[in-house]
Formats: structure tokens, sequence, C-alpha cells
């Protein structure tokens, strides 16, 4: 299921089910997930309250504990929470659609639902998300762009001491 609590342009909830439905099934997720595009103050209170880091983020995943017998829940394999606003600003910065954006970042949920970890997998989550991004015909892939990011924070920049800080997903 995906609900919009917040409009991106281009971006119907529709087509977006579509495209979780083609990431799901791409990434060998069971089970379903369901989508939460909202506002950057909703992610920060749960950045804040599950991961006790009071900032906001782009994406959050929460995998589903125990399943309950006979429920829908059974069947479920997480929840994403999507930060429509940062979606926007990383679109602008990265040079393609809010829309896209919003599909990167479901896909690295995606991917954390199906029990990946950027943090600790010595990049099997990386060469993943980029197979699946351009079999999915996205643009440039979420830890890709972070490592970018993250490699060009960390070069010297004449007259400029303060070091970029990358956007982390979790």
């Amino acid at each position: 299921m995906v609900t919009l609590h917040k409009k991106v342009p281009r971006l119907s909830q529709a087509s977006l089910e579509s495209f979780v439905l083609r990431a799901r099934r791409a990434a060998g997720l069971r089970g379903l997930a369901d989508v939460m595009v909202t506002s950057s103050t909703v992610l920060r209170s749960l950045n804040r309250q599950f991961r006790g880091k009071d900032r906001a983020t782009d994406v959050l995943s929460f995998p589903s504990q125990a399943p309950v017998a006979g429920a829908r829940r059974s069947r479920l394999a997480g929840e994403i929470a999507i930060s429509a606003d940062i979606a926007a600003q990383n679109a602008a910065r990265f040079g393609h659609s809010p829309a896209d954006e919003v599909k990167i970042l479901a896909l690295h949920g995606i991917l954390h639902l199906a029990g990946f970890d950027h943090e600790r997998d010595n990049g099997a989550m990386a060469r993943k998300e980029m197979k699946l991004r351009r079999q999915l015909r996205l643009p440039v892939a979420l830890i890709e762009r972070t490592r970018s990011l993250e490699r060009e924070s960390s070069k010297p920049k004449a007259g400029n001491t303060r070091r970029a800080a990358a956007r982390r997903a979790p």
C-alpha cells in the first residue's frame, strides 16, 4: 500500500504502487511493503523515536516483526517512510525529477526490508542497488551518490575548511 501524505510532482499513488511492485519483485522481497511519502517533520519524529537521531532523513525502513497468524500483517515485509521534502532537494541537487528521487528512496528502503544493510555488508547492497537501478531505469543509486559525496567532502577545498555533510540513509 502506498500513501502520499505529501504530493510529489509527476508522481501518483498508482504509479508509485506499480514501481514498488516491480522493485519488490526485482529485489526478491517476499511480502508487501507499505510506503508512506510524507514531510521531513514526520521523518524527523520517526528518526528520533526509533533511531535516537533528532534530525530529518530521506528514508527510513521498518521491517515487520513476527507475523500475526491470519492477519494481513502476516504478508507484510515492512514499512518505508520517505521525506518528500528531502526527495525534492536531492532531485534538484542531482538533476532528476522528484518522482524519480522518491522511487530511488523506495528501492533503497525495499533493499533494507530484503535484509541488506549498507553499513555492514561490504558493498553488497550498493552493488545490488546499482544493478536494480539500471534494471528499473532509475538515475544514480542512493548509496553510490552518498559515497561520492563523502569522497568529495573529504577532499580539502580552497577557502573552505568545513566538510560537507552527506545524508546517510538508515
